[in-house]
């Protein structure tokens, strides 16, 4: 056995020996070589990222062990081991079949179903991701702003806050109205400081802003409606304000205060803001188009 593992060894340099030689003769499939290299190892990438976030990960650490013990048993001429395991490995395969069916109908599914972005990634167009996360939080808003519960959510856009996100709770969320509602009930341990929303993720939660000092801000204003207008000052952030003792709604954005939104003036200044100003004027015609679309529905309702 140890001399079909040296045999194989010895095929596997003796192939990359001669595909170095071939590469040197013709340069232009060095290109070729690094296209395939980045869709393997992107591949893998993906995979384990995959099998972290299911119950594969520890079966793959299990098979990793197991593939090491082979090796060894082969080397270090443990033949009993080594029957043992090579008998027992066919079996394994089956085994594996059958445990990861769920996992392997999931991924063929979306194989079959899915567009070529998401397969490698890229779960919907950011910028309509963009949008819908912007309409999440404005359904956040106005349900905290019916219970003058209070909110501070802050949109991370060119200049990055990574301090900011480092000081608070890592969240790396999926953005939902219940997730952002939830986190600023009172009495829970995330309800105080901001929740942070970058690269269309809900990045961290609790943080702590900077607070703007200025003598020109109005006395009643509270410590979040400060905190939005510092960060929107060291920054290029926006902040939505939910007050919790007016249940209005502000946003904070270059170092100025709205306030008092209502929902569609909100919808509009944050989608000028973080969509238009990313995604130029398609996104714009886009988005007036849909308006109209709406409001045409509405009226035939």
């Amino acid at each position: 056995m140890f001399e079909n593992f040296t045999l194989n060894i010895n095929e596997i340099w003796n192939s990359i020996s001669s595909y170095m030689v071939d590469l040197s003769h013709n340069p232009f499939k060095l290109l070729t070589l690094l296209l395939d290299l980045i869709i393997v190892f992107y591949m893998l990438y993906k995979f384990v990222v995959y099998a972290k976030r299911s119950r594969a990960w520890q079966l793959l650490k299990g098979i990793v062990l197991i593939l090491i013990v082979v090796a060894l048993s082969e080397i270090l001429n443990l033949k009993i081991l080594n029957v043992i395991l090579t008998i027992f490995m066919p079996y394994g395969v089956i085994a594996l079949i059958v445990i990861f069916q769920p996992e392997l109908r999931r991924m063929l599914e979306q194989l079959g179903t899915n567009k070529i972005t998401k397969i490698f990634g890229i779960d919907k167009d950011i910028e309509v991701k963009t949008k819908e996360n912007i309409y999440k939080v404005i359904i956040a808003a106005q349900e905290l702003a019916k219970t003058k519960t209070g909110g501070l959510i802050v949109f991370e856009r060119d200049i990055q806050i990574t301090d900011i996100i480092e000081n608070g709770i890592e969240l790396d969320a999926e953005v939902s109205p219940q997730l952002i509602v939830n986190l600023f009930t009172p009495n829970t341990p995330m309800h105080d400081g901001a929740v942070v929303i970058s690269k269309n993720k809900i990045a961290a939660a609790a943080c702590i802003l900077p607070l703007a000092d200025d003598k020109d801000i109005a006395k009643e204003l509270g410590t979040r409606h400060r905190a939005g207008l510092g960060i929107s000052k060291e920054s290029d952030a926006i902040a939505v304000i939910i007050s919790e003792e007016t249940g209005k709604i502000s946003i904070a954005k270059d170092g100025t205060l709205i306030a008092d939104l209502k929902e569609e003036a909100l919808r509009n200044i944050l989608i000028k803001h973080i969509v238009t100003k990313r995604f130029g004027d398609k996104a714009e015609s886009r988005i007036k188009r849909l308006s109209r679309i709406k409001t045409t529905e509405n009226k035939k309702a």
